[in-house]
């Protein structure tokens, strides 16, 4: 979970604003940071951020997972999000890696954020999937089909047909000896979902490439290319018309499109700002169950479910959901993620201030580092200098949340100067009911993000701004169509 933790040597970030492609910035430069840096103040942010402390949801991680699941008395903390099914999460964590990349950040040191080179570049491209192409990344294309120049490479799971319901075959990401994954960005290995999400895109793009040869093209190198600008234009249309409406608000959304974005601009091309990577956008850290039914098995008493994470396990293969191996039953069904009419979906949990405890240990962290999630989110508020939330309102003519709305932060002197992260979680929970983003996290992520699509040259908004998805139904296309035309969907 963590991106990035080479040691650097800069010092206090100038207050500019960045402009070039490839690089983090700022979008409100002229704000302080929310506190002078101070030991007392590190300690105080990993108070608020450890197990048991506040923000931990105190869920019973020793219980079976499905009772996580199925207990009301359990998940007291973990309330459900009505509005959102739970694949949404994971479908913000792959939109995430295809925006940013930031690999040489340390926690430790105050970094300029003008420095910090984005190894992925900031349009939704799917370079996670395709890297630089057949030609630049040749490991990630089959080479027994069109001599790699069309399809993307994908590795059966052996076993997998004495898994599933309906006894079919299911789909890995390649890797080599060691686990590891041959893909273009090893963060789609960090937990099962997000994998077999990487999965299904491949497909997607595969499937593409079968219809477009069924419909008479021929050169390799044309249906590549159609076949990768369909998959992109689709997936961009999901953006815009399933994932930020339910991220949001469809109205937040439409006065963006209708009357242009307030505080995300730039001269030469679209920039990360840290108000957004680093804070806004790690909003789905909320929205992460203790456990989730990973499959149905053969039949309704093997079905699988899995903790989300669990540090104290041996051997992950079964019982935690965490990335980097493969074994017969490592594979979703993805009627428990997204609806498709069956009554089998679960829902995401609410947007607040509460993380399951699973994110309070995190697989793999070394003894003298943070063991929480919620502890490196908020060091990294003091690494990049990122305003308070109450700054951030008021740069945007936007009533600030009240200082009662942080009574548990005020043992620690943040009530009126929060870290912005922990104030779009709570905004989302006093003015959005925990069902989405509040107006200050809402604007961040919507501007950023449509801005991103207006931004690149080759997206279907800036392209073909009247285009329609060819799949889907009624003009629309969701992730459910998605899933189903990648063909990675069980039939139950």
């Amino acid at each position: 979970m963590l991106h990035g933790n080479v040691y650097r040597s800069d010092s206090t970030p100038p207050t500019s604003r960045f402009y070039e492609q490839g690089k983090f910035g700022r979008m409100f430069p002229n704000l302080p940071p929310f506190s002078l840096a101070s030991p007392s103040l590190r300690e105080a942010l990993m108070k608020i951020g450890e197990r048991n402390g506040i923000m931990d949801a105190q869920d019973d991680v020793d219980k079976d997972p499905l009772e996580l699941i199925l207990n009301p008395a359990l998940r007291v903390n973990n309330p459900d999000n009505p509005d959102m099914t739970a694949g949404m999460t994971f479908l913000g964590q792959f939109l995430d890696h295809d925006m940013t990349l930031d690999i040489t950040s340390s926690l430790e040191q105050q970094v300029d954020p003008e420095m910090i080179q984005n190894f992925r570049v900031p349009t939704f491209a799917l370079d996670s999937i395709y890297g630089t192409g057949p030609s630049g990344s040749p490991y990630l294309f089959d080479q027994s089909v069109d001599h790699g120049m069309t399809t993307l490479l994908l590795e059966p799971i052996t076993g997998s047909e004495s898994k599933s319901r309906d006894g079919s075959l299911k789909y890995d990401l390649p890797r080599n000896s060691q686990n590891t994954p041959l893909i273009g960005d090893p963060r789609n290995d960090e937990n099962l979902v997000l994998s077999q999400m990487q999965v299904a895109f491949i497909k997607f793009h595969n499937n593409w490439v079968t219809k477009l040869k069924a419909e008479g093209l021929t050169n390799p190198v044309e249906i590549f290319l159609e076949a990768q600008r369909l998959t992109r234009w689709h997936y961009q249309w999901i953006i815009l018309h399933e994932f930020l409406p339910k991220t949001v608000g469809q109205s937040l959304v439409d006065d963006i499109l209708q009357n242009g974005r307030k505080f995300y601009h730039w001269n030469n091309a679209p920039y990360i700002p840290v108000e957004f990577s680093v804070a806004a956008y790690r909003f789905g850290h909320s929205q992460v169950r203790p456990s989730y039914r990973v499959n149905f098995g053969t039949n309704d008493s093997s079905q699988i479910f899995a903790l989300f994470f669990n540090d104290n396990l041996t051997n992950p293969v079964t019982i935690d959901m965490r990335g980097g191996s493969r074994a017969p039953e490592r594979f979703i069904d993805w009627q428990t993620f997204f609806d498709f009419g069956d009554g089998r979906v679960r829902n995401n949990k609410r947007i607040d201030t509460k993380i399951s405890t699973v994110m309070f240990d995190l697989p793999g962290m070394p003894e003298n580092q943070p063991q929480s999630l919620a502890q490196l989110n908020l060091l990294r508020h003091l690494t990049f200098k990122v305003p308070s939330g109450q700054r951030v309102a008021a740069a945007m003519g936007i009533p600030a949340l009240l200082e009662s709305d942080f009574a548990d932060l005020k043992p620690f002197n943040l009530h009126n100067r929060t870290p912005l992260w922990f104030y779009v979680l709570r905004e989302a929970d006093v003015k959005a009911d925990a069902k989405r983003l509040g107006p200050v996290g809402g604007r961040i992520v919507g501007e950023v993000m449509i801005g991103l699509l207006q931004g690149d040259n080759t997206s279907y908004f800036t392209q073909d701004p009247d285009w329609t998805p060819n799949l889907g139904s009624n003009g629309n296309f969701t992730m459910v169509d998605l899933l189903k035309f990648a063909e990675v969907v069980s039939t139950l």
